[in-house]
């Protein structure tokens, strides 16, 4: 009885958790259940959902990724001072990505080669990827994009704006790599007993570098998709992003300890974030509570983390 209590709780426990806060906030504020607020809260919840994604294929190694914040203001400023140079969509999308996979893949080789703990590596390449994001833009943002660009943050495609869709088609992505591919299995293998997968055959330094590229990747499209919709790109940009990434990962059921979770949990904790952001906005909740809230929420997630355990 007490395994399958369990079960659902792992299963269900989140996504019933997400249905009740919208309820409350529906019957609080009556403004929240509006069409408009609900695709507000999915185009602001789709820049830390994107990054999110990636997120969860470092968690799920047993690992962790200070830097996305970071690596989302460099690969910003960078990404804007290529439309500023004339460069086509096509390419700025693809130079942006390049960037971040790149910056994410030192951060695996470092971790994997160098044999150091993920969090000092990637709290140093925090300070590295801010750094030089301030020095490339002399700390002044990059403003002022065609609209061809623009279109990426502010546009519709059947009038669904376009970073809801990018947001779903990374879900969708991340789902199928975690189902059908090599890269998707032993990802999860490596989380769940390293030693045994090393043992096995599996290149373990191989696919925990590629957990850490395929996060900058996501870091770096939520830079595409947030640059073009502020319309600048800024090197303060992405500030305290990490809270609530890491939080939508382990509040999405994603284990800290690796080898359990799923990018569909990702999902709904990243939702239940932003519902929370914007309902105590909506009912005129201090930014400092907000900060005590997702605080207390993330300890609890992890929390039930443990109970869960055999």
């Amino acid at each position: 009885m007490k395994r399958w209590m369990n079960r659902a709780l792992g299963q269900y426990g989140i996504f019933l958790g997400f249905l009740g806060l919208v309820f409350v906030l529906s019957a609080l504020e009556p403004d929240f259940r509006t069409t408009h607020n609900l695709t507000n809260i999915l185009r602001q919840t789709s820049v830390i959902g994107i990054m999110a994604v990636g997120m969860t294929f470092v968690i799920l190694t047993a690992g962790i990724d200070l830097s996305v914040g970071s690596i989302l203001a460099l690969t910003g400023v960078v990404c804007a001072s290529l439309e500023h140079e004339g460069w086509p969509v096509v390419g700025i999308v693809a130079g942006t990505l390049l960037l971040g996979a790149c910056i994410g893949a030192i951060n695996g080789v470092v971790t994997t080669k160098g044999k150091v703990t993920p969090f000092v590596v990637t709290l140093g390449m925090m300070s590295i990827a801010r750094g030089l994001a301030h020095i490339y833009t002399g700390g002044q943002p990059i403003s002022g994009f065609g609209p061809s660009f623009r279109f990426i943050g502010s546009g519709e495609i059947f009038n669904v704006p376009v970073p809801i869709c990018i947001f779903a088609f990374s879900i969708l992505a991340a789902a199928a790599i975690f189902r059908y591919t090599t890269l998707g299995r032993y990802t999860y293998a490596i989380g769940g007993n390293e030693e045994a997968a090393r043992l096995s055959g599996i290149r373990v330094d191989c696919y925990k570098t590629s957990a850490y590229a395929i996060c900058g990747l996501t870091s770096a499209l939520a830079a595409i998709v947030l640059t073009s919709r502020l319309n600048a790109g800024e090197s303060i940009a992405g500030m305290g992003y990490e809270l609530d990434v890491i939080a939508s990962v382990v509040i999405g059921g994603t284990s800290l300890m690796g080898g359990r979770g799923s990018v569909w949990g990702t999902l709904i904790g990243a939702l239940l974030i932003g519902t929370i952001n914007n309902g105590m906005n909506h009912l005129l909740i201090s930014s400092y509570y907000q900060l005590v809230v997702k605080g207390t929420i993330i300890v609890a997630a992890v929390l039930l983390d443990r109970l869960r355990e055999p």
